[in-house]
């Protein structure tokens, strides 16, 4: 499934990478941001992939036949879920707040 995955984000998401042998891909990431949120239970760790435009976004991705879950909407963003071809799912958000990369 690893392969599968990897090649999920190389062949369908367009990241650009290298082969360093032995089926390890490597991919360079686009720009990001780390958040770190207050919270009173217990620590979760999520991924998510920021987008300029979500429903462009879901629009590219349903071409590529991925499946997209219903548009959520958080405080923090337009929020969805693509299913990875592990079995996983990986969030994607337009932000509704400002972005920290775009600090020079």
């Amino acid at each position: 499934m690893q392969k599968k995955t990897a090649f999920f984000f190389r062949d369908v998401l367009g990241f650009k990478g290298i082969d360093i042998g032995h089926g390890w891909l490597i991919f360079k990431m686009p720009p990001a941001e780390l958040a770190f949120h207050p919270a009173e239970e217990e620590e979760i760790h999520e991924v998510y992939l920021i987008c300029d435009d979500i429903n462009k976004t879901i629009t590219e991705l349903q071409e590529k036949k991925v499946k997209c879950s219903p548009i959520q909407e958080a405080r923090w963003g337009r929020v969805i879920s693509i299913a990875l071809p592990g079995g996983g799912k990986l969030g994607v958000y337009e932000a509704k707040h400002e972005l920290a990369i775009s600090i020079t």
